[in-house]
């Protein structure tokens, strides 16, 4: 493989997923690897990957921050919690700088959208939390997977209707915008 033909590979990457200069560079290596390069026989250096992932942040065919802020705001709207999201930004080798805070209201809004999609405490078939004990300790765990925390959890599991777990979750907005 030429240097040529792993730059058209990570063009076509970077033009078809979202992605981070750490994952761009373990791409282009496990291509090198898979396919391997041509004249490698003859002595000549492997194509430099680092370089063509520095060239590629330049020009801003990657960005950091950007991959950060979308994924950061894909993940809550899912409905996973902070520590998840941090997790996959670890994954992706995003560095502290480009990460932003995820504010408490945020956070709220997640865990609700979570109890939300998976039909948590008053968000049931019968419209109040459960009364089996071993059912809200297992949305309560299923919620602390997620990325929530714990007082996240049993304020939206034990919530007496949708209307209190959903004031809770809007609790913080005016806070934000003063």
């Amino acid at each position: 493989m030429t240097p040529i033909m792993l730059e058209e590979l990570a063009v076509a990457y970077v033009a078809r997923f979202a992605t981070s200069a750490k994952a761009l560079e373990r791409y282009c290596r496990r291509k090198l690897r898979e396919r391997g390069w041509e004249g490698q026989e003859e002595g000549t250096p492997a194509p430099d990957v680092a370089a063509l992932v520095s060239r590629f942040v330049e020009k801003r065919y990657v960005d950091d921050e950007e991959f950060a802020r979308l994924r950061t705001g894909s993940l809550l709207r899912r409905g996973y919690g902070a520590r998840r999201v941090g997790a996959a930004l670890d994954q992706a080798g995003i560095a502290g700088e480009d990460r932003h805070d995820i504010s408490q209201a945020d956070r709220r809004h997640a865990a609700l959208r979570m109890a939300e999609k998976r039909r948590f405490g008053p968000f049931g078939a019968d419209g109040a939390p459960a009364d089996d004990r071993a059912v809200r300790e297992k949305q309560i765990a299923a919620m602390i997977r997620a990325g929530h925390s714990l007082d996240a959890a049993r304020e939206l599991v034990d919530a007496p209707d949708q209307d209190t777990a959903r004031d809770w979750a809007h609790a913080l907005d005016e806070e934000e915008y003063r």
